[in-house]
């Protein structure tokens, strides 16, 4: 079984249009979003009812920090995000803010715990971002997978037999062992909104029976994405940050 797994699509319809026709995408036979569907991208509805048809066919999706300001304010939001939450909520009809409210914080599927921040403490959003973020993540849980996504930001880690955990490489389009001795820890990257240099769509791809994991990138046409932004009237940030990658 391989499994797609797409984070912070960010009302980016071009970047998620790009992924859902990536042959690569389309050979998977399971999909998993870890939130954020919404935020920052000019196209929140489009996304919301392209993730619930994702849903209603037997994808697995759990609620990050953008979806849950839909219906919750979060004192923590940068104002920039919160400028786009504001003029995203009237943009969303009842079912699909009430489908984001829903959400899951975490799910699992055989020996794979998905959240959208970091497994200790989900609901506090926690960045992982570096080896002792890591750690907490993992000593949480028991799953010897976990895949996350909130820092827009593709990483690696595993965990020894001993305890340590050490980031491991990786490249885009090529596959990582996930060795059995190791538990392991993912932060996918983000469709929507990367901020690692890139700026094509980042997602990845699990591949349940091989017991590997590649990092995807999709080129999406920014252009198109920049101009509804703008014809939006939304912070010409939102456009830097697409066509820079940060």
């Amino acid at each position: 079984m391989r499994v797609a797994i797409l984070s912070d699509i960010h009302g980016n319809g071009a970047a998620l249009a790009a992924v859902l026709a990536d042959p690569a995408f389309t050979s998977c036979d399971q999909v998993v979003i870890l939130g954020d569907i919404v935020g920052y991208g000019p196209d929140p509805g489009w996304c919301v009812d392209v993730a619930q048809r994702l849903v209603a066919a037997g994808a697995l999706c759990v609620r990050g920090n953008h979806d849950h300001a839909i219906s919750m304010a979060d004192p923590a939001m940068s104002p920039l995000a919160q400028s786009v939450i504001d003029w995203t909520r009237p943009r969303l009809s009842v079912a699909q803010r009430d489908f984001l409210a829903n959400l899951p914080m975490t799910t699992v599927l055989d020996e794979a715990l998905f959240v959208h921040a970091s497994a200790d403490h989900p609901e506090e959003w926690i960045y992982v971002t570096a080896e002792n973020r890591a750690m907490a993540a993992l000593r949480s849980c028991s799953a010897r997978l976990v895949f996350c996504g909130h820092t827009h930001r593709p990483a690696l880690w595993s965990q020894d037999r001993g305890g340590r955990v050490s980031g491991q490489r990786w490249q885009p389009g090529l596959s990582v062992p996930l060795l059995a001795s190791r538990r392991w820890l993912a932060v996918v990257g983000s469709v929507g909104q990367p901020r690692d240099g890139t700026v094509q769509a980042g997602w990845a791809q699990l591949d349940v029976g091989r017991a590997e994991l590649t990092f995807r990138r999709t080129r999406y046409d920014v252009a198109a994405t920049v101009a509804k932004l703008r014809a939006e009237g939304l912070d010409e940030a939102l456009a830097r940050r697409l066509t820079q990658g940060v």
